[in-house]
């Protein structure tokens, strides 16, 4: 599937803002077998004065602004055209839970893609009792991993209510796992917390969904901005699956991968320090386009 993407970030400061850095991940990643970007851009106004482009840990494109003039807004654009080639899960050759540690012990990788980065508690996501609780009430005994990984994106699917006003980007999981409401990084957020809490490793996922549903088909939660969903690793032979509990599906082709990490801290749009005092206001906009 071939998309257009664009993407408009726009920060207004109530004061007049200097001394600003700035780290961006915005722009599709090229993943082999996954999806390929064929071309892309960001672009920033006012023009930063320094500017670089590189890859983190995670294989994430990243940009660094840095801005020493005054300025009260901030506007970053992304435009990508980008190849996505995603499939559904396919049969499931993940082991019983009981039988994924000895394959994670097997794994003596440290790279971006080891699971071991993304097993225990991670700088946004510690340990919550009440979620672990929850995560054990559901994968019953004799359930492969990836029919657990499946089984907990259903009930999240099914226990939480999408509300984009009962959460902020600071709620945590067992703030949002309280109230049953909040977007798709709460969503997320809870969805790692409780795999991880029986051993699943587990990461975020940020990206973009297509945002006009195919014919016939309705419009998924999450369109209109930058969305997030789930990867747990199924041992190692199945690998990384992906999840969107936010729409209770495996992450296809509808799906635009811009960054990994262990929670939204490491793939966070944008991320950085300035000098202000008040307050400041953020919009976004986003658009995703079949081509053809």
């Amino acid at each position: 599937m071939l998309y257009d993407i664009s993407l408009k970030i726009t920060y207004g400061y109530e004061v007049p803002v200097s001394g600003g850095r700035h780290l961006v991940r915005v722009l599709p990643a090229s993943i082999p077998g996954r999806q390929r970007l064929i071309a892309g851009s960001v672009t920033c106004q006012p023009t930063p004065d320094e500017r670089a482009e590189s890859v983190d840990f995670f294989a994430n494109p990243t940009t660094s602004i840095l801005f020493r003039s005054v300025h009260d807004q901030l506007v970053i654009r992304m435009q990508a055209r980008v190849q996505a080639e995603a499939s559904a899960l396919t049969a499931d050759f993940s082991p019983p839970l009981a039988g994924l540690p000895p394959q994670l012990s097997a794994c003596w990788s440290i790279d971006a893609e080891s699971p071991h980065h993304f097993v225990g508690p991670s700088p946004l996501l510690s340990d919550v009792p009440e979620i672990a609780a929850y995560a054990r009430a559901i994968a019953k005994e004799g359930m492969t991993v990836q029919q657990i990984g499946v089984a907990v994106c259903d009930r999240i699917h099914r226990d939480f209510v999408y509300d984009g006003e009962a959460t902020t980007v600071n709620t945590t999981p067992g703030e949002a796992f309280k109230l049953k409401r909040g977007v798709c990084q709460d969503f997320t957020h809870v969805m790692i917390v409780a795999l991880r809490s029986l051993g699943i490793p587990a990461g975020y996922v940020s990206g973009f969904l297509r945002t006009l549903p195919p014919p016939g088909k309705e419009r998924l939660e999450g369109a209109d901005a930058m969305h997030a969903w789930v990867r747990f690793w199924s041992g190692t032979t199945g690998g990384w699956m992906e999840l969107d509990p936010t729409n209770n599906i495996p992450a296809g082709s509808d799906h635009i991968v811009v960054g990994h990490g262990r929670d939204y801290g490491d793939v966070a749009p944008v991320i950085g320090v300035l000098k202000s005092y008040g307050s400041h206001t953020t919009e976004q906009a986003v658009d995703v386009i079949p081509v053809g």
